[in-house]
């Protein structure tokens, strides 16, 4: 199994196989056993046991009986031990905010959603973030020094070394504010910071659509649009953490205006102020649309158009057609470029399922090459909404890990 580890670490050689069994034991579902261990690894048994021996021992890992039986006896498993202590991941969207409290074996204990407005700035939506995770973390009578690490998602392109984000479209008065120094001044706690998308594609690729896949897309449609890349078994951020920022691919040279400052932007075609925009224009327009019982028209969401086209309505469905068309163009040219054999479809307007997978998948089929085409499926993120939090969670685990010296 390959790092995926976002930020770069350097551990010692002598803590590798330590990780890789690590890894093994977290993300293998329902748990694993030594002999398996030691045929992936292609390790001893003696070996496997004493590094697996100290990790029952710094309570990282538990034993645990499976349900099925071999010769009269049932192998005994190895997963993580939820108990070993308690992470919180966070994404911070376009206009929300979600907290996840989870174990060390990322099981979620409770989570908070709340409207907030990126375009505040960092002053005030960590203050509203700072507010609600200590919310989260007393509703589970817990105190903020049993929190081991914190994953943060941002919707902006994200210099991991320094904790922040650099130039971010849709994020004005952000860039170069020191958010992870902030905050884990705040907390007196291990914080870790990544671009939602690429947190994304690690949450699917870990607990959803995605497990094991190497070569895997997320595709987060929410206000705008962003992407993150798993390339042979790795997250990839490129040079400066700006790869997969799909949302500014030019998809119309006379296109609306786009936050980033171009025009016929993704983001600005398909994202989920592009939907709703589309939306208010056709009530206005006077076309027959169950979106003029939303009153005033400018409080159409994409969230009513998604309602709208479930029930039949037919500019509503257009309107989410014309999104999906424009993504697959999109989706098709990294289909091209990347060749993964799996794209999946997540963030806020992701949830309106076929209504918007079927016009990606049909232009996909039309646009990209045969054997590229062939071998790639698209589906909607299984976690849902949870998708980046739970990349967050990874994170946030991995950060505790390595914080404790323990890998």
């Amino acid at each position: 199994m390959d790092n995926l580890y976002l930020s770069p670490i350097v551990f010692n050689l002598k803590h590798l196989n330590k990780r890789l069994i690590l890894d093994f034991i977290r993300f293998t579902p329902g748990g694993i056993s030594r002999a398996e261990l030691a045929r992936r690894m292609e390790l001893t048994r003696a070996a496997i046991s004493t590094i697996v021996d100290n990790l029952l021992d710094h309570s990282l890992v538990r034993e645990m009986e499976s349900g099925l039986a071999t010769g009269g006896r049932r192998a005994i498993l190895l997963e993580m031990n939820p108990q070993h202590g308690y992470v919180v991941g966070v994404d911070i969207g376009a206009t929300h905010v979600r907290l996840v409290l989870a174990d060390f074996s990322a099981h979620i204990l409770d989570e908070i959603e709340v409207p907030c407005d990126i375009r505040l700035g960092p002053d005030a939506c960590l203050s509203k973030v700072d507010t609600h995770l200590r919310e989260l973390i007393a509703r589970a009578d817990l105190a903020l020094s049993d929190i081991l690490a914190v994953g943060i998602g941002v919707p902006g392109p994200v210099v991991a070394e320094a904790g922040m984000v650099s130039a971010p479209p849709i994020m004005p008065g952000w860039d170069n504010f020191p958010i992870r120094d902030f905050l884990q001044s705040s907390w007196d706690c291990s914080v870790s910071l990544n671009n939602d998308a690429e947190l994304g594609a690690l949450g699917e690729w870990a607990y959803g659509a995605g497990r094991g896949e190497r070569h895997l897309a997320f595709v987060k449609v929410g206000m705008g649009v962003g992407s993150g890349l798993l390339l042979d078994g790795r997250i990839y951020a490129g040079a400066t953490g700006c790869a997969g920022e799909i949302g500014h691919i030019t998809i119309s040279d006379n296109g609306p205006l786009c936050a980033c400052g171009n025009h016929g932007c993704l983001s600005a075609l398909a994202g989920g102020g592009a939907i709703a925009s589309k939306a208010r224009q056709a009530v206005q327009d006077g076309r027959r649309t169950q979106l003029t019982t939303i009153n005033p028209a400018e409080n159409i969401s994409a969230s009513d158009v998604s309602r709208a086209a479930s029930l039949g309505d037919l500019v509503a469905q257009q309107i989410v057609t014309e999104a999906g068309t424009y993504l697959g163009i999109a989706i098709a040219d990294l289909v091209n470029l990347l060749n993964p054999s799996l794209v999946v479809v997540g963030g806020g307007v992701s949830q309106m399922g076929d209504l918007l997978l079927e016009p990606i998948r049909r232009t996909v089929r039309e646009r990209s090459l045969r054997p590229a085409a062939q071998a790639v499926r698209i589906t909607a993120a299984m976690l849902g909404r949870r998708s980046s939090c739970m990349g967050a969670v990874v994170q946030a685990i991995n950060l505790a890990l390595y914080q404790q010296n323990e890998m």
